[in-house]
């Protein structure tokens, strides 16, 4: 039995305030070496929210908010994410920030980065495929049939709008359907007027998330932006409930 045809092996844990799923196919999808793995990807996520989580009282990021941490004091993950911050928001004139108020708020990068960093401690499954996803966002390979991957209606997420094969790769989505209105625009700290919605497909979770955060946040400039970064593919909806890709 191939990895393609083998059944799926399906694993879920609440981390970092949301669904953690995993999905194994082929020679590892169940036994020891899996259980590793996975337990591997939970201890991964479970640091992140330590250090990242907006919520904990005791972690880093509210460390710094509190001037109980200096920024050059942080941790090396903390700088790592502020510098993939720091180039999301040049590149957007500054409509994507991790700042609000003065205050840290790494949720922008902070899920597609961890999550990519724990996918990685799944590659040494051999002949397994592997589909990772957090809160819907995912990382996937394959060495045969891909991965099919809904895109939701993010005006009617009971509903479809498409599905995208994924054989090695990152999917993303950014809007307001589950968590209402609150992204916004850093330049003008309100909500986005036009959009709906934004998919990206990229090869790394890191660039999905923070490409259609960032996306989103320039409200009807997102697609003219989006069709000017290098390896992404993916759909914008508008709030008229047209879409397009890119």
């Amino acid at each position: 039995m191939t990895a393609a045809t083998a059944p799926v092996a399906r694993r879920v844990e609440h981390v970092m305030g949301m669904p953690i799923s995993l999905a194994l196919r082929g020679r590892h999808s169940a036994g020891p070496a899996a259980d590793a793995a996975w337990a591997a990807v939970l201890a991964s996520l479970r640091e992140a929210d330590r250090v990242f989580s907006t919520y904990r009282a005791d972690s880093v990021v509210r460390r710094i908010d509190r001037g109980e941490l200096a920024l050059d004091d942080a941790p090396a993950d903390v700088h790592e994410v502020l510098a993939i911050a720091a180039r999301a928001e040049r590149a957007t004139d500054g409509a994507f920030s991790v700042w609000r108020g003065g205050s840290f708020d790494p949720n922008g990068v902070v899920k597609g980065w961890a999550v990519q960093r724990a996918s990685a401690l799944l590659r040494d499954l051999p002949d397994t495929d592997v589909c990772l996803s957090a809160g819907g966002d995912l990382v996937a390979w394959s060495a045969g049939e891909p991965w099919h991957v809904g895109i939701e209606d993010p005006r009617d997420p009971t509903r479809l709008i498409a599905k995208v094969p994924v054989t090695d790769g990152a999917v993303a989505s950014s809007g307001t359907a589950h968590r209402g209105a609150h992204l916004v625009d850093a330049r003008t700290g309100i909500p986005p007027t036009g959009i709906a919605g934004v998919t990206v497909l990229a090869a790394s979770l890191t660039d999905a998330d923070v490409d259609a955060t960032a996306a989103y946040a320039l409200g009807r400039g997102a697609l003219t932006w989006l069709r000017r970064r290098v390896g992404r593919t993916g759909l914008v909806v508008w709030a008229d409930g047209s879409a397009e890709p890119f």
